[in-house]
C-alpha cells in the first residue's frame, strides 16, 4: 500500500471504494490532475506505476466521487512535509542500518524511561526538541542505568507542539521532530548504547484535526467519518468522533500494517498502546467492541510470532488479567500499565499527614500480580498522564510550596524506590531522576540544570536501578517473581517485603520502608533466613542530598527465631521517610 519504489519507477496503491476515479499528482507530473490516472482493481483498490516518479518527490491523490473532486494525502504516506502538506515518496529499504542488530532485554530485566521528544531537550527557545537532540542526551540515560526508552507518539500530528495523541498520519514520522531517517538514527544510536526503544501508538482514535482520512473517498453516513471510521454511535471517543472501524478488513489491515512497520522498518523493540479501553469498548468499560479486542489480539500475536524479543504494553488501567493472557481469548499483550500500583503508591507518599497513609493499601499495590506473572504489569509513580491534567509531579504534589525541600525529596524518592524494588517492569518519567517539578507540558522543556543541582538524587535513582538490575550480583531477587509483603505496621507506618528469584545468598532481598516522620531505632522485624543481611542502600545517606540526615543504618544479623511469619528475626534502624534495601549474604 502507498508509494512503493519498484524497478519500473514508483507504484501507487490506495483504497478508495467509493471513488469513481483516482489520479496521482505530484512533482513528477507538475501536480497535474489528469496526467496519471489509476486503474481500479475492482475491489475498492486503485493502482498505478509511474516511471517518472522518484524517491524524495512530493505527491498526493486526486479523488473523484461523482461531481466531487478533492486532494488527499496518502493514508500510507511514509513521510509528509507536515500534517496539512503532502506526502513524500520514501523508501525504507534505502536507509543504512549499518548492521544494527539488537535484542530487547528480557522483560524481567527491563527498566523503562518514558520521554517526550518535543520537551525532553531543546536548544532553541520556542522550538520543540528533535530526535537528534534526544540522541545528545542518551549518555545521561546510559549512566542512569535504564535500558529502554519509551517515546511518546511520533506519528505526524497537527502543529509543532503536542503530546502526540492526535495522530493525523500514522505511517509518517512527525516532521517537526526530524522525520523517518532521524528516528532511525536515534534507534540505531540507542541500540549501540544498550537501550531498547518502545514507541507509543494511538489506535483508539485518529486526529481529530488535520485528518485527510476523514471522508477519504467522499462517502460517509450520518455526517460521520467515512470508510476508515465507524459511521454510527461507535465512532464517539473522548478525543473526537474518530474511532476507526475495527470491523472493516481494510481498516484492520491498515492498523496492523502500521504496528508491524514500527518493528520491521524502524527496528523498534516494542509498542505501547494508548488507552486500550477505548479500542475494546465504546465508552471505555467492558468489551462491547469485540472486533477491537480481536484486532489487538491479532497485532500482539503477530508481534510474538515475528519479533519474539519485542514487548507490547497496554495502557488499560482496569486491572483486567485478560489483557496479558494468551490463551482463552486474551488480548495477548505482554504487560499493562498498572493502576493498582500507581494510585495507592502516589496517595501514600503524597499524603500530608502520617495518619492518612495506608500501609495495607501500599502492601496490596506491591503484591498485585496478573496471571501469576509479576512482569505482566508496568509500575510507576510518574507518567505523562499522572503529572498533567490537574495533577503534578510527585515532589510538587508532596509540597507545592517547596517542591525541592526535605519533604519533597524524601517522599518522592520513597516512591521511586518502591517502583524500582516492587514486582513489575519499572518505569520512570523524564526528569523524575532530578526532581523535575510542576506538571508536564509539551511546550516546556526539562530543566537540565536540575541534573546538576540534584546530582545526589540522580545518584540515588542510579543506585536503585543498579540494584534492580542486579549489577553487583547480590540482588537477583529484584528480577524475580517472588514477593511476600510480610510486615505491615499501620501504627508506625513501616512495611517490609521479601523479593526473590530462587532465594538464598545473592538472591533474596528485603526492602524496609518507613513512611513516618519519626525514625525507628532497634526495630524488630522478621527475616526470611537467618544469617547476615548486607545493607545495599540507605535512601537517607547524605551522598544523595545535603538535606538528608545520614541516619546510621547498618548490616544486620538475623537470629533463627521466627517472627512475622518468617524463619528469623533481626533488628534494624531506619530514618524518617526512608527505604533500606538488604541482600542476603548467608
Amino acid at each position: 500500500m502507498g508509494a512503493i519504489p519498484v524497478d519500473e519507477g514508483v507504484a501507487f496503491r490506495v483504497w478508495a471504494p467509493h471513488a469513481s476515479a483516482m489520479h496521482v499528482v505530484g512533482e513528477f507530473n507538475d501536480w497535474s490532475e489528469t496526467a496519471a490516472p489509476m486503474a481500479s482493481e475492482g475491489n475498492g483498490f486503485w493502482y498505478a506505476v509511474l516511471p517518472d516518479a522518484a524517491i524524495g518527490q512530493g505527491y498526493k491523490f486526486f479523488v473523484t466521487n461523482g461531481d466531487q473532486t478533492f486532494y488527499r494525502i496518502d493514508p500510507y504516506a511514509r513521510q509528509v512535509t507536515n500534517s496539512v502538506g503532502h506526502g513524500v515518496i520514501y523508501d525504507h529499504g534505502a536507509y543504512d542500518w549499518e548492521g544494527d542488530q539488537y535484542d530487547c532485554p528480557w522483560h524481567h530485566e527491563l527498566v523503562i524511561y518514558e520521554l517526550h521528544v518535543g520537551s525532553f531537550f531543546t536548544d532553541t527557545e520556542g522550538r520543540p526538541g528533535t530526535f537528534e537532540l534526544v540522541g545528545e542526551k542518551l549518555e545521561h540515560l546510559v549512566k542512569l542505568g535504564v535500558n529502554a526508552i519509551q517515546i511518546m507518539p511520533v506519528m505526524e500530528f497537527a502543529g509543532d507542539f503536542s503530546w502526540g495523541y492526535n495522530p493525523a498520519h500514522i505511517f509518517a514520522v512527525e516532521s517537526g521532530y526530524g522525520g523517518p531517517d532521524a528516528l532511525k538514527d536515534l534507534v540505531k544510536q540507542a541500540h549501540r548504547r544498550g537501550l531498547a526503544v518502545i514507541i507509543d501508538v494511538v489506535y483508539n482514535h485518529f486526529g481529530p484535526s488535520d485528518l485527510d482520512l476523514w471522508q477519504f473517498d467522499g462517502w460517509s453516513e450520518n455526517g460521520k467519518g467515512g470508510v476508515y471510521f465507524y459511521n454510527d454511535d461507535r465512532s464517539t471517543t473522548p478525543w473526537g468522533d474518530t474511532r476507526p472501524d475495527y470491523g472493516r478488513d481494510e481498516v484492520r489491515r491498515f492498523i496492523h500494517d502500521n504496528a508491524m512497520m514500527w518493528l520491521h522498518d524502524f527496528h523498534v523493540d516494542g509498542l505501547r498502546f494508548d488507552m486500550t479501553p477505548y479500542i475494546r469498548s465504546v465508552h471505555g468499560s467492558g468489551i462491547d467492541l469485540p472486533e477491537g479486542w480481536d484486532l489487538m489480539r491479532w497485532i500482539n500475536t503477530s508481534v510474538r510470532q515475528t519479533h519474539p524479543r519485542a514487548i507490547t504494553i497496554a495502557e488499560d488501567m482496569h486491572q483486567d488479567p485478560r489483557i496479558s493472557q494468551i490463551d482463552d481469548g486474551g488480548a495477548a499483550f505482554h504487560a499493562q500499565w498498572d493502576g493498582a500500583f500507581v494510585h495507592p503508591v502516589r496517595r501514600v507518599v503524597i499524603a500530608r499527614s502520617d495518619e492518612d497513609r495506608s500501609i495495607g493499601a501500599l502492601r496490596d499495590a506491591i503484591v498485585t500480580i496478573y496471571n501469576g506473572d509479576a512482569f505482566h504489569r508496568v509500575i510507576y509513580t510518574e507518567s505523562h498522564d499522572e503529572v498533567a491534567n490537574g495533577r503534578a509531579r510527585v515532589p510538587t504534589e508532596v509540597n507545592p510550596d517547596d517542591p525541592t525541600g526535605w519533604h519533597a525529596q524524601k517522599r518522592s524518592t520513597v516512591g521511586a524506590a518502591l517502583v524500582l524494588t516492587s514486582p513489575g517492569i519499572p518505569m520512570l518519567f523524564q526528569g523524575q531522576e532530578f526532581l523535575q517539578g510542576e506538571w508536564f507540558r509539551d511546550d516546556v522543556p526539562l530543566d537540565w540544570d536540575l541534573n546538576d543541582d540534584f546530582h545526589g538524587i540522580v545518584r540515588l535513582v542510579r543506585d536503585l536501578i543498579r540494584l534492580r538490575r542486579n549489577w553487583r550480583d547480590t540482588t537477583r531477587g529484584l528480577t524475580g517473581q517472588g514477593i511476600d509483603a510480610y510486615h505491615v505496621n499501620e501504627d508506625d507506618n513501616v512495611l517490609a517485603f521479601h523479593r526473590w528469584f530462587d532465594g538464598g545468598a545473592g538472591d533474596s532481598v528485603v526492602v524496609v520502608v518507613n513512611l513516618h516522620h519519626e525514625s525507628r531505632h532497634d526495630y524488630r522485624i522478621g527475616m526470611p533466613l537467618p544469617g547476615l543481611w548486607k545493607l545495599e542502600l540507605n535512601s537517607d545517606a547524605r551522598i544523595y542530598s545535603d538535606d538528608f540526615g545520614d541516619f546510621v543504618s547498618t548490616d544486620t544479623h538475623a537470629e533463627p527465631s521466627p517472627d512475622d511469619g518468617q524463619g528469623a528475626t533481626a533488628l534494624i534502624s531506619i530514618a524518617p521517610y526512608s527505604v533500606l534495601v538488604y541482600s542476603y549474604a548467608g
